[in-house]
């Protein structure tokens, strides 16, 4: 049965057209490009400039939360990133994504129109973000991944 932490079964069909396999090095690109944020990013939450900022932005206690948010990012990017539990590193993703979006993008309450543009832009992506996390939760990792790898070997 599936769960976070088992993948789904394997939505690819068993038998495969060879352009299908030739295509398969999509998948951890793809992993790989959605990642990158979550890894970079979250390194950048444990420096002063970035606890300093959410300060500034309302966040309640940043100088721990902050921190805390970079942990998450990290963890759930590096699992998508891996292909190793990722529909755990999705549902971290999406944990991560939704207080982020809510409380340092309010590009309503801007009375700038430029910087009421920029904040919505933000936004927006991390909408994006936010759906292609919860497709990672639903799906997992899809083939050339650890987890698609420890399926193979446990069907052995």
């Amino acid at each position: 049965m599936p769960s976070i932490f088992h993948p789904r079964p394997n939505y690819f069909p068993e038998v495969t057209s060879e352009r299908s396999i030739n295509m398969n090095w999509i998948v951890p690109v793809s992993r790989l490009l959605f990642s990158q944020i979550f890894i970079i990013s979250g390194f950048n939450h444990f420096t002063s400039g970035s606890i300093s900022y959410a300060d500034s932005m309302g966040v309640p206690m940043a100088d721990m939360l902050v921190p805390i948010s970079g942990l998450v990012a990290i963890l759930g990017g590096g699992s998508i990133l891996l292909g190793l539990h990722a529909r755990f590193g999705g549902l971290l993703i999406t944990l991560f994504l939704i207080p982020v979006t809510i409380m340092m993008h309010q590009f309503w309450t801007y009375s700038n129109p430029m910087e009421a543009q920029m904040q919505m832009i933000h936004f927006l992506k991390n909408l994006a973000l936010i759906g292609g996390a919860l497709l990672f939760a639903f799906y997992g990792a899809g083939p050339v991944s650890m987890d698609s790898r420890k399926d193979r070997q446990a069907k052995r």
